[in-house]
């Protein structure tokens, strides 16, 4: 594991990126695929790490909020309450995208070939593009905010960052491989 996935990751969420490479190599080659002898297998391994390490990053996102000053201005009952409701919506988009997309869906799962029957649009996908990204980024909010942190802002915002950027890889790949699948599922029929 490279350090740019253990330091900087624990800030901004650089491993979507990172990750997203070890997929498309996975993709391409299915050398993981082969070495755990199951797509699935491997796909659980590499979800298995990328869970960890977001448990990490959260870990780091709270201490350096906690080792800097707090914002006066946040620092109230009106904003509590509001970066509790961030987390409450927050949470809610999260888990409700892993329900509906399951393990391998959340974890890079079509990568390893692992398919939906059709690209899932039901609850929160019906409201949003991309909700597990942004559901994240309102807990990393709401977080910053019941803590009256410019830290935790700052280090929110960078989250969002590198979500766009792995919204902007994963998006037209996830688009592509369903649309090919559509394809060959009606030169069947």
């Amino acid at each position: 594991m490279s350090s740019s996935v253990a330091g900087p990751d624990c800030c901004g969420g650089l491993g979507n990126i990172d990750f997203g490479k070890v997929a498309r190599w996975e993709q391409k080659t299915r050398q993981l695929s082969r070495a755990f002898r199951s797509p699935y297998l491997a796909c659980y391994f590499l979800g298995s790490v990328i869970l960890l390490l977001n448990v990490l990053r959260s870990h780091c996102f709270t201490q350096a909020m906690l080792s800097q000053p707090k914002m006066e201005g946040l620092d109230n009952p009106t904003a509590f309450c509001l970066g509790l409701m961030l987390l409450g919506v927050g949470t809610l988009f999260v888990l409700s995208s892993f329900f509906a997309l399951g393990f391998t869906g959340t974890f890079l799962g079509d990568y390893f070939g692992i398919l939906k029957e059709a690209r899932v649009t039901t609850f929160p996908f019906n409201i949003m593009d991309n909700p597990m990204y942004w559901g994240s980024t309102a807990n990393y909010l709401g977080w910053a905010i019941l803590h009256a942190s410019p830290t935790g802002l700052l280090l929110t915002v960078l989250v969002a960052l590198v979500y766009m950027v792995a919204v902007l890889y994963e998006e037209p790949f996830t688009a592509d491989i369903y649309r090919q699948k559509a394809s060959r599922s009606h030169r069947r029929s």
